[in-house]
């Protein structure tokens, strides 16, 4: 019943594209600078890369968007999120994610962290899990194209073809020249109609 519901929940989420306004919450004054820079200059750049149509220039455009996603504001939690990484390398999840809970649990208003921890769930097919934090890092940052393609790929992976393909539909709103996406949106597409037929 539970996942009954969580689908559902999940479905409308998609299918509106609100984020639920969550309790504000204190930023850490050693974060707030940084993060009034890093959301300035993330503005400018999903601007830039909703008009862009060259995939090359739109890619280049999505990794500045990456670096300022993993722009913590603090040497810390930026020292766990590489370290978190290191254990994904050497397939070592669990230790990966031990560092990001300790990531979410001390700046649980750092979007990458939620996103990064969702991934790590879904390395280990935990989809319940995943998009429990991948709704978390929408909250935070509803233009996550990273969230959105993960969750995505949970809608697919489990066999919910038409809210994948609603969820890819939301990648490219944000990021027209995702070439995955545009891919995954083709193939949905596709089976979705052959099996009205």
């Amino acid at each position: 019943m539970r996942n009954v519901l969580a689908v559902c929940a999940i479905a409308i989420a998609i299918t509106s594209g609100a984020s639920h306004a969550a309790e504000p919450k204190p930023v850490p004054a050693e974060t707030q600078s940084a993060v009034a820079a890093t959301q300035s200059q993330l503005d400018k750049l999903f601007a830039e890369l909703k008009r862009e149509r060259n995939p090359q220039a739109a890619d280049r455009i999505s990794r500045r968007i990456w670096d300022e996603w993993y722009k913590s504001g603090s040497a810390s939690i930026d020292l766990m999120m590489e370290w978190s990484n290191d254990a994904v390398q050497a397939q070592k999840f669990d230790v990966a994610l031990d560092f990001l809970d300790q990531v979410v649990t001390l700046q649980p208003e750092f979007a990458e962290g939620w996103n990064r921890r969702a991934t790590v769930h879904f390395l280990m097919r935990q989809f319940g899990k995943s998009m429990a934090d991948i709704e978390r890092a929408l909250e935070l940052e509803p233009r996550h194209f990273g969230a959105l393609s993960g969750m995505a790929q949970i809608m697919k992976e489990t066999g919910r073809r038409e809210l994948a393909l609603r969820a890819w539909q939301r990648v490219i709103d944000i990021y027209p020249m995702m070439r995955s996406a545009q891919d995954e949106i083709a193939t949905l597409s596709e089976e979705l109609a052959g099996e009205s037929i």
